[in-house]
């Protein structure tokens, strides 16, 4: 019995596992990424982050918004008059005239951007580029206090003061803001605050016999106007068949946001807006007279019955001419 060979090993007998060099390389390096795989990676995402960090130059204007460097005398206003490209080259050229005679002598700027030079959703009127042209001058001139919007249908009259004599100077501007008064004439139910504190007003307009007039008011340059801006220029407003577009978007914003509300002063329209011509309903308070700072020939070539603001204003072209003229300046 002793030399018998039985067929099958014995139940104590351990049989040998038969592995193959390939899949014992495999299983080392299997074991390998998961003992040192995550260090390393932590590893390499700590250089990546210190590189970046010693790596990266410091921020400033000019790697970040470009803004311009501040110049040693700003000016204090810039002038700010879109102008439709089918405008006859006469009449504008008198609106850049008038624009920049004023300037000149009270150091402001001015920008004459066209009406459709700006993005704005398909079928708007090409009124609205009034908005994105303010956020234009800002990008322009970050360090010029106030933007004046005036429009092409307006005329500077009287060259001999500063909107800061005439308007802004904490001096006068308290007596001429209206407190108490509707926003929208004769009896809308908001109205402007009864105190108010001309450091806080950010916007400067007057109103007609209708509404606000927008085509001549000034906004503070502030972080507060790229706000009230980019409400104003909201696209649920812009396709909002608003009868006035962006002016009835404005007496919108300006009724039913009180921040907006809190920061609009309100003056009498001869101020900075007096019409030439007399609308229905309106008063003789609004009308312009000899002397007054600007007529605006609202509503020219544009309300049935009214000819061309060209041949509109052509009249009272000729007499700033000649006050330009008498003046000495060109």
């Amino acid at each position: 019995m002793a030399n018998l060979q039985f067929p099958y090993p014995r139940k104590s007998s351990v049989p040998t596992v038969s592995t193959s060099p390939r899949r014992s390389t495999y299983l080392r390096q299997r074991r390998a990424i998961r003992t040192y795989g995550p260090p390393l990676i932590g590893l390499t995402a700590i250089i990546w982050l210190l590189f970046y960090l010693f790596s990266t130059r410091p921020t400033t204007a000019s790697t970040t918004l470009a803004i311009p460097p501040r110049p040693s005398n700003p000016p204090e206003v810039i002038i700010v008059t879109p102008l439709d490209p089918s405008l006859p080259q006469s009449f504008t050229s008198t609106i850049r005239a008038n624009r920049n005679h004023y300037a000149r002598l009270h150091n402001y700027a001015t920008l004459f951007p066209s009406t459709h030079a700006y993005d704005l959703l398909p079928n708007t009127p090409y009124s609205w580029s009034l908005v994105p042209s303010l956020r234009h001058a800002q990008t322009l001139h970050p360090h010029t206090p106030w933007i004046w919007h005036l429009s092409s249908t307006a005329l500077i009259m009287n060259t001999t003061l500063s909107l800061d004599s005439r308007l802004l100077s904490p001096s006068v501007l308290p007596s001429l803001l209206l407190p108490d008064t509707p926003v929208v004439p004769p009896d809308s139910v908001i109205h402007t605050p009864s105190h108010r504190n001309p450091a806080s007003t950010s916007i400067i307009l007057s109103r007609d016999a209708t509404g606000l007039a927008h085509d001549s008011f000034l906004i503070r340059n502030s972080e507060w106007a790229k706000f009230f801006l980019d409400a104003w220029f909201d696209p649920l407003y812009r396709s909002y068949n608003f009868q006035k577009a962006e002016r009835h978007a404005l007496e919108h914003i300006v009724q039913w946001h009180g921040t907006i509300l809190g920061k609009v002063g309100l003056v009498q329209q001869r101020v900075l807006n007096g019409y030439v011509k007399q609308e229905e309903k309106g008063g003789e308070e609004a009308m312009y007279r000899e002397g007054d700072f600007v007529a605006n020939f609202w509503g020219c070539g544009k309300e049935e019955g009214r000819a061309s603001c060209e041949k509109e204003m052509g009249p009272m072209m000729e007499k700033w001419r000649g006050m330009r003229d008498a003046e000495g300046r060109s």
